[in-house]
């Protein structure tokens, strides 16, 4: 010990001082290893709040999940009813529904397309166009409508025209022909008001000939020309006939002088030869000489004057006057063939029958310059038409003439009428249903054009208000009979509930409902009838 320190004096600790310290030194080494424990368990900290921070949206999504699942299995847990609170729950009551009064119809109901009536694609048949199909113009504009008589296009020049008909066009029409193709024809000529001579005959004649070249002056275009060559044969036949006439006017000249007999002079030289036969005759018998010489002489005279008499044989004359003839007749025939060759007649390029005139142009596929192949157009019919399908087991429900309703797009009712059903190939196929609208304006036909609307027709309906029931509320009784079981006190007593039973007959049935009258017991609207329980 140095002399300038202080001894100091050390004194023993109690016990509680002695606590005290060792409790100091543990908390230091506490201190000592929590600092340790802080430093490690801040690095994983870290690296936990990277791994949040990155996943943030899935860790939320998962604590909604969990506090959303505690929720609900509290609320199942500790929610119960008031009844269940009471310890009292109630028995279920009578499923009822009240009587219904008034009409009761049974419908079909079925979607429907609306457009214009009987589309059909237009083909034009330009096989006996002279060159090219050009179209040179008369195109439609869509929506144009056609008529009699209406222009449909122009071809090379040359119009096809539009006329009434069910049967195409497919061979050109001309003198001498005949088949029901002509008899469409006349009939379509007769309908605008051209005569073409025997309307019910199918042969194509002269009068024909005619009518078409009247149906060409009012389309406005001139008949089809047979050309020069056809020009040139009927003069050549003409001629051949004039020939002819000038071979029978000799024939008969060389026949009526075959026939006409003897000369005056000859006639007479011969009257006097015999006469000078009969004196000489009469001189011999005064003479009594030369009597059987005289009488010879005679009996020559009178033959030679008879023969110069006699019909003369004029048989090959007559054979040149009925050659004659033959050749009149041919050449009056040739005449004819050449002349019909040059009458108006009727190409299949040029006519267009369209059934249920007027037709509107539904879209045009040419245009001035294009060359015809194949559809030139869509046509459809001028009136708007329903076009629907249903199930066989509806369609046999529905006839030709029954009335249905559609909406219009403002949301009032609208009446149709069915046209026609058309049977579906096989019994799984749908039935066509086609129906006539009543008269629509401008405007609801540009609103319904394209559109898909809901058509209902009714397939049977109550005469006047009745009364209905459920389907569900009919029982049948011991009998057989149908009957409903009125409720008279309140549905919720259930079994306990009062009720009666009432007979009834059953009519219409429509849309889960049908008919019913009371025959045994009484039945009001309003009622209650079980339906259920």
């Amino acid at each position: 010990m140095r002399d300038d320190e202080t001894p100091t004096t050390k004194f023993p600790l109690d016990a509680e001082e002695n606590v005290d310290a060792e409790e100091n030194l543990d908390i230091e080494e506490v201190i000592d290893a929590d600092t340790d424990e802080t430093e490690g368990d801040t690095s994983k900290v870290s690296g936990w709040g990277r791994v949040l921070r990155g996943n943030r949206t899935l860790w939320i999504v998962a604590a909604c999940a969990v506090v959303s699942l505690v929720a609900g299995l509290l609320i199942g847990h500790f929610l119960i009813s008031p009844a269940e609170a009471d310890g009292d729950t109630p028995e279920p009551g009578l499923v009822t529904v009240p009587v219904e009064f008034g009409s009761l119809s049974n419908d079909v109901t079925l979607r429907a397309d609306v457009g214009y009536a009987d589309a059909v694609e237009v083909t034009i048949d330009t096989t006996g166009t002279e060159g090219r199909a050009v179209v040179t113009g008369q195109v439609p504009a869509v929506g144009a409508t056609f008529t009699p008589l209406s222009i449909a296009l122009e071809v090379a020049g040359r119009p096809v025209i539009v006329l009434p008909g069910e049967l195409p066009a497919y061979r050109t029409l001309r003198v001498g022909v005949s088949g029901p193709d002509v008899l469409q024809l006349k009939q379509a000529l007769a309908s605008i008001g051209i005569n073409p001579g025997d309307a019910a005959s199918d042969l194509f004649d002269g009068a024909t000939a005619d009518a078409v070249g009247q149906l060409y002056a009012q389309a406005g275009y001139p008949a089809p020309s047979s050309g020069e060559e056809a020009t040139a044969s009927v003069r050549s036949a003409e001629e051949a006939v004039r020939s002819a006439n000038d071979s029978v006017s000799q024939a008969q000249a060389a026949l009526d002088a075959a026939g006409s007999g003897p000369s005056k002079v000859d006639s007479w030289q011969a009257d006097v030869k015999v006469a000078q036969a009969e004196q000489a005759l009469a001189d011999a018998k005064a003479k009594g000489e030369g009597v059987q010489q005289a009488e010879w002489d005679l009996q020559t005279a009178r033959l030679e004057r008879d023969q110069l008499w006699a019909a003369k044989n004029t048989s090959a004359e007559r054979a040149m006057l009925d050659s004659a003839y033959a050749q009149v007749e041919a050449a009056n025939e040739a005449l004819e063939t050449a002349r019909e060759s040059v009458l108006p007649f009727l190409p299949s390029s040029e006519v267009l029958y369209l059934t249920e005139l007027p037709r509107r142009v539904d879209a045009v596929n040419v245009k001035r310059g294009d060359t015809v192949s194949g559809s030139s157009m869509t046509v459809s019919g001028a009136t708007v038409r329903l076009t629907g399908a249903a199930a066989e087991a509806d369609a046999r429900l529905l006839t030709a003439g029954a009335e249905g309703v559609f909406e219009l797009p403002d949301g009032t009712e609208h009446r149709a009428v069915i046209s026609a059903l058309n049977a579906g190939k096989d019994s799984k196929a749908r039935w066509e249903v086609l129906l006539d609208p009543d008269p629509l304006t401008a405007e609801q036909i540009q609103q319904l054009q394209g559109s898909n609307v809901r058509v209902k027709i009714a397939v049977g309906a109550t005469d006047g208000d009745v009364l209905s029931v459920p389907l569900a509320a009919l029982t049948a009784g011991p009998g057989g009979e149908s009957r409903v079981e009125v409720v008279e006190s309140d549905p919720r007593e259930g079994e306990d509930a009062e009720t009666r039973i009432v007979v009834v007959k059953t009519g219409l049935a429509a849309r889960g409902a049908v008919e019913v009258t009371p025959i045994e017991g009484e039945l009001e609207e309003g009622e209650l009838v079980v339906v259920g329980r």
